[in-house]
């Protein structure tokens, strides 16, 4: 891993001068760079890997906004102070209250604006709910995979005749006595390095989770665990940030999940519990409150015997869960494990035929009574099972982490004595989140809700100063 390294020179020279430097290429890199377009100002956006995928290619795509057109089709009311409250409350009040009003407030315009400037097809996911929403408000494609976000992204970003440096990892940023960022240092995979001076600075390359020094300090009850996000994510963003005398905030948070198919590494979404399906250990027994998050799930599965778990679920949870491409994938690949009867699960998985028909039985009366059970989950709305009964085994993983750099209202980079760096912005994982500092306040698309909302007011705000 190249040292991430901040540098002042007096009067800096490059080889190359653009009026705005964006790094990454994911969800939040490609819309500041839109949204800089649409002001008038062509920026250039720089990528470490040879095609532009970031952690957006490995999620699931969907991005959380209330009071949206495509919620009012489907007649869902939903506003962004309902959203507020929402994000707060899963953060336990922790996450920053004007961040979380910023990001609520931006997020469905931005959506629609990306619908109207760009042709994304946007739907709402309309058939059943992530744990923490009040409303039906996750919007994604038609694959409802992130590698549909950030290719269509990527698409609409040629069209516009933005830019994009492929294979050039950013390790340096250079500013002068003033503190202002001038520009940076790319390196090429050759071993050269290009200087690029910008009048204006995105960070948008995510967050720390592939650094594995950065989660052991902030997360180590995941410093072991498969890490499922871009291996690219190293926290260059916080290591400036240190450098520069940044405010650092909720470094500890962070989005895990519990439902990641294991040998397969194939995420599978968490509507196949939400819908009324549980978790078992291997001895067949369930071992948590599933309905808390799939954030949470990342630690409660490692707990587990062997670090692995099983989702059990049936075939009319699975015919929804189809709509993922990442489910559709996992069925391609053998995860998914289907049996008519509940014994005969048992002996496809190999797990206590006694111990995982008590567990069955024990959901199925609480779903009947429509109670909380011993870990406190509500069954009043949980649909039975019923055969053919299906089952994926899965393990916990690190996705992202949640903390990172403090911004402003036009996303500036704070710093630790209260002023802001003028030129410098930050969007997606680079940025602060809105899960406060623990895993459990991961509220479902918080990752792509940051990276959406500031990449567009980064985007905006960059091409203002750069102009």
């Amino acid at each position: 891993m190249t040292e991430a390294r901040v540098v002042t020179e007096a009067d800096p020279a490059f080889e190359t001068e653009v009026p705005v430097a964006i790094i990454g290429a994911g969800a939040a890199g490609l819309i500041a760079a839109l949204s800089c377009r649409a002001e008038g100002i062509e920026p250039l956006v720089i990528e470490r890997d040879p095609v532009p995928r970031g952690s957006t290619s490995l999620s699931a795509g969907l991005i959380p906004a209330a009071g949206t057109r495509f919620q009012r089709e489907r007649g869902i009311a939903d506003d962004a102070a309902t959203f507020a409250v929402d994000i707060q409350r899963k953060a336990h009040g922790q996450a920053d209250p004007a961040l979380v009003a910023l990001v609520s407030r931006n997020v469905a315009p931005a959506i629609e604006w990306l619908a109207d400037a760009h042709a994304l097809p946007f739907s709402v996911v309309h058939d059943f709910d992530y744990p923490g929403h009040s409303n039906r408000r996750m919007h994604g494609l038609p694959s409802r995979s992130g590698a549909e976000l950030v290719d269509r992204l990527r698409q609409a970003a040629e069209q516009a005749e933005i830019p994009i440096l492929t294979e050039a990892h950013v390790t340096t940023l250079v500013r002068d006595p003033s503190g202002a960022i001038r520009g940076l240092v790319a390196e090429r995979p050759d071993g050269s390095a290009e200087r690029i001076g910008a009048r204006a600075v995105v960070l948008a390359c995510c967050g720390y989770g592939g650094n594995k020094a950065l989660v052991r300090k902030y997360i180590p009850d995941l410093a072991d665990a498969l890490y499922f996000g871009h291996p690219g994510n190293e926290g260059e963003a916080v290591l400036w940030g240190e450098q520069l005398g940044a405010t650092l905030r909720d470094m500890t948070g962070h989005q895990g999940h519990g439902s990641v198919a294991h040998p397969q590494g194939i995420l599978v979404s968490w509507a196949v519990i939400m819908e009324g399906g549980f978790q078992v250990n291997l001895d067949g027994d369930r071992f948590w409150n599933e309905s808390s998050g799939y954030s949470e799930a990342g630690v409660a599965v490692l707990r587990q015997r062997e670090g692995v778990a099983w989702d059990i679920f049936d075939a009319r949870i699975a015919g929804i869960t189809r709509q993922f491409e990442d489910f559709r994938q996992a069925e391609a690949q053998g995860a998914v494990i289907t049996a008519p009867t509940i014994e005969e699960l048992a002996a496809r998985t190999k797990l206590p035929a006694d111990r995982l028909r008590a567990s069955f039985d024990a959901v199925e009366r609480q779903k009947r009574a429509g109670t909380r059970d011993t870990f406190g989950r509500d069954w009043s709305r949980g649909a039975p099972l019923t055969a053919p009964f299906c089952a994926v085994r899965v393990t916990g993983a690190l996705f992202h982490s949640q903390g990172g750099l403090a911004i402003d209202g036009r996303a500036r980079v704070r710093l630790a004595d209260g002023w802001v760096v003028p030129n410098l912005f930050a969007a997606g994982g680079a940025a602060c989140g809105v899960s406060g500092p623990e895993a459990s306040g991961y509220l479902s698309g918080n990752g792509l809700l940051t990276a959406v909302a500031l990449g567009r007011i980064a985007g905006r705000e960059a091409a203002k100063v750069a102009g």
